[in-house]
């Protein structure tokens, strides 16, 4: 049995990324995978360095609409199959979801939702919370191993921001946000990171407009979960906060398999 690493990060752009030495700090962690949300970037966009890193494997999604949203996943380990979305069309081509089989657990790199800009766009990310569940789960009762990471655009508990109070009529941390979360651990999920840290003051996002990440002003956005049938293989979750490039800062899991 080997530890995959296993990294998660929302790059913001990843040409803007790009810019800031991404390649350098890429090279240098070497993670058997890295799944990058909010690339903006279709694959045609990308420069060529990114889609020819050695001993990576890119796969992307982008969304039908230029600039906006998208992910991307670069593995050293070939998955068994790799698939855009979860089969509902109006998520799907928002190119939020890239899904790799690597037999022993499907990997869903996941940019969900952001509900801030306005009702619509809260209903939409309380509908794609509940259809990414729905899916997920059925692979979880066929017995399949999960694992999924990404931006959630969800804080969960009061230790995972830094002004709770502020912020308990904002999206990203509404209740029924927050119930999501609850109802995804109770139907047979684990929250990597709070089984190794029980910490507050540990966040992945930090707003730039008020020079927050100075100040250590934050949200815990990012996570990795895996289904309860995985536990016991997590041997190591972490936030590598001092990494810069982007409002959010990559997270990840050392995985047994």
């Amino acid at each position: 049995m080997k530890n995959l690493r296993i990294l998660s990060w929302n790059v913001n752009g990843l040409r803007a990324v790009y810019k800031k030495g991404f390649l350098d700090w890429f090279r240098s962690e070497g993670p058997d995978v890295l799944c990058l949300q909010e690339t903006k970037a279709a694959e045609d966009r990308v420069p060529p360095e990114l889609k020819d890193v050695e001993g990576y494997r890119p796969y992307f999604a982008s969304a039908e609409r230029k600039g906006y949203s998208g992910v991307a996943t670069y593995s050293k380990v070939e998955p068994e199959t790799v698939g855009i979305g979860f089969g509902v069309k109006e998520f799907d081509s928002e190119g939020r979801t890239l899904v790799a089989d690597f037999g022993g657990f499907v990997l869903f790199n996941v940019y969900f939702p952001n509900g801030k800009a306005s009702a619509e766009r809260l209903e939409y990310k309380m509908a794609f919370y509940d259809a990414f569940l729905k899916h997920v789960n059925g692979l979880r009762k066929a017995g399949r191993n999960v694992v999924f990471c990404g931006d959630v655009n969800t804080a969960h508990k009061e230790i995972d921001l830094a002004r709770p109070k502020e912020n308990q009529h904002v999206s990203g941390f509404l209740p029924e946000e927050r119930a999501w979360i609850d109802r995804l651990l109770a139907s047979g999920f684990v929250d990597t990171f709070r089984m190794f840290d029980g910490e507050p003051e540990r966040y992945t996002w930090w707003d730039y407009k008020t020079r927050a990440r100075g100040r250590n002003v934050g949200w815990r956005l990012d996570y990795f979960f895996v289904s309860e049938s995985l536990r016991d293989r997590v041997k190591d979750a972490f936030i590598l906060s001092d990494v810069m490039g982007s409002d959010h800062c990559p997270v990840g899991i050392e995985l047994a398999i």
